[in-house]
């Protein structure tokens, strides 16, 4: 169920596709959905063995699977480095298979790239910041060929807006969403 297909956005370009993983998604789905030229947004799961994976099982650690977005963007309106940035900004790269209280496989920091270009880019970004030293650690954010995705169940998307009340929301995914419009103020959709 791989959903790479390229598709046309409002401005006619073709459209796309991000994988990335970095903690738990509904905070990068909720961070990464408010910036211009993000088209649609998938929570998800990628990278392990288990066909069809379920929150659960993924949940559990024993999958291989990280918890994901799927991000469709116009890259007219947001290139794949900047896409990247805002992917940075919001979740520490540094910590191996954890955000926060956030402990395991499930949550860490991997860039799924789709095709060489992406690749490129991404390993160009990691050095970038690695050499600004923005971090006191090593950033340990993996770089592999996307896999398949598998959407999450439904009660997973758009998580946040749909429980904005939920504590988790309120103490863990406001302050990334936070954080991004702060950063990216200028690239805020209206």
């Amino acid at each position: 169920m791989n959903s790479e297909h390229s598709t046309k956005t409002h401005t006619g370009a073709a459209t796309e596709v991000a994988t990335l993983g970095g903690g738990c998604f509904w905070c990068l789905e909720a961070a990464l959905n408010q910036l211009i030229g993000v088209e649609s947004l998938v929570s998800g799961y990628a990278g392990g063995a288990l066909q069809n994976p379920d929150y659960r099982r993924v949940c559990g650690g024993t999958t291989g699977h990280a918890e994901v977005v799927q991000v469709r963007f116009d890259p007219d309106l947001i290139d794949y480095r900047t896409l990247l940035q805002a992917f940075f900004a919001i979740h520490d790269p540094t910590t191996l298979n954890r955000q926060g209280n956030d402990v395991g496989t499930q949550y860490r920091s991997v860039i799924f790239t789709h095709g060489g270009a992406q690749e490129k880019i991404a390993r160009e970004a990691i050095a970038e910041l690695a050499a600004a030293k923005i971090w006191p650690g090593a950033i340990v954010t993996a770089v592999a060929p996307a896999p398949t995705f598998w959407p999450a169940e439904d009660e997973h998307q758009n998580y946040y807006a749909n429980n904005p009340d939920q504590s988790y929301c309120q103490f863990v995914v406001a302050p990334k969403a936070a954080k991004l419009r702060k950063v990216f103020a200028g690239r805020l959709k209206g």
